[in-house]
């Protein structure tokens, strides 16, 4: 038997905190494109259930026509359970959008009440939804044959700790010793893989696609193939475009070709499709002028969406200033004699020595 295990896909995200009207709007469709492709890819490899471990959407009110595609992939394949436990950012108008007398057979729901169970011969699925009112008897109230090959789904956060959001913490501890051999998580958004106990594993099996820079690497769901009760678990990549977070250390008395020639080594092969954010870190001297908009020019057309920041922090030569009678030594002076990191203080001088000589601040 063949399962997939998804979270977190966030359907009908607005998608604005960094793409333009035009590109938020064709990252939305995207996201569709790549739950159909997953669709697909189960259909074409024989999985018997998609298991959507929370957040399958972003908002309250999601667009009609992003409803209507999830439903047409689950009416489209009758052979495939769509196992659906619904998230923290599950508050959607989805489900009672569908009309009851045509809610699909293979659309599987589980609640806050009970731990619901979907019985595949020896394969048992069980899961539940957090709320406050059941969290503190979460896991006593879970009960599982140990004869059987048990998956548990639930969305949450993994914690040692109830925290005080209580409907996103997920006590792993308590879930030890359970009989259960595979834990779909959702809620973090990269993949992760770690032993549950002796018996079992847990595993985040992240986003589809990533949103943010926040999201950067891989993403993609799990794959499980269960024969005679062992489960085999491999990680599909299928996102369309990857979020890329490229550190470039700059060194004193480096000049804007090599800076360019930096950049270059670190992003170029980086595909033209992707997301990509340049980030300067190292030293550089105080007067050095690094050119960025250069450096964004030279990379702009290059990627679907590029930003790039100076990081990076002043090497300064304090004895240099000590005899320096001009605003901009006075100035280093009085920095020099204030009690802080230093990085914190060049940071500051750097900043206030572009207002005296009247440059442009960058971000």
């Amino acid at each position: 038997m063949k399962i997939i295990h998804c979270a977190d896909l966030h359907l009908d995200s607005k998608m604005e905190s960094n793409l333009d009207a035009e590109k938020a709007k064709q990252r939305r469709d995207e996201l569709l494109d790549t739950y159909e492709r997953m669709v697909t890819y189960a259909a074409d490899h024989g999985v018997s259930v998609i298991m959507i471990a929370g957040d399958l959407f972003d908002k309250q009110h999601i667009r009609k026509t992003a409803g209507r595609r999830v439903l047409d992939q689950i009416y489209e394949h009758p052979e495939i359970d769509f196992l659906y436990l619904q998230g923290n950012h599950d508050r959607t108008d989805f489900l009672q959008s569908i009309d009851e007398d045509s809610f699909p057979e293979n659309l599987k729901l589980f609640t806050t009440d009970s731990w619901e169970q979907y019985v595949y011969d020896d394969v048992v699925i069980t899961g539940r939804e957090i709320s406050d009112e059941n969290y503190k008897t979460l896991s006593t109230d879970l009960v599982l044959d140990q004869q059987k090959t048990n998956i548990v789904m639930l969305h949450g956060q993994e914690s040692n700790y109830v925290g005080r959001d209580k409907t996103h913490i997920i006590n792993l501890s308590e879930f030890r010793n359970k009989y259960i051999d595979y834990l779909a998580l959702g809620h973090i958004h990269s993949y992760k893989e770690d032993r549950l106990d002796d018996r079992g594993v847990y595993c985040y099996s992240g986003c589809l696609e990533g949103r943010g820079f926040d999201e950067c690497g891989e993403k993609g769901f799990v794959e499980l193939d269960i024969t005679d009760g062992e489960i085999s678990r491999t990680f599909i990549p299928i996102a369309k475009r990857l979020l890329h977070e490229v550190e470039v250390p700059l060194v004193v008395h480096m000049s804007t070709a090599e800076m360019l020639s930096a950049v270059e080594e670190k992003v170029g092969r980086i595909p033209s499709k992707d997301l990509v954010k340049i980030v300067l870190t190292g030293e550089k001297e105080m007067d050095a002028d690094i050119d960025m908009r250069r450096i964004r020019k030279e990379y702009y057309e290059r990627f679907y969406f590029l930003k790039v920041y100076d990081h990076s922090s002043i090497q300064i030569d304090y004895e240099s200033f000590k005899l320096d009678r001009t605003l901009k030594g006075e100035f280093v002076r009085l920095m020099q004699q204030q009690d802080m990191p230093e990085e914190q203080r060049a940071a500051i001088i750097e900043i206030g020595i572009k207002a005296v000589m009247g440059e442009e601040i960058e971000e």
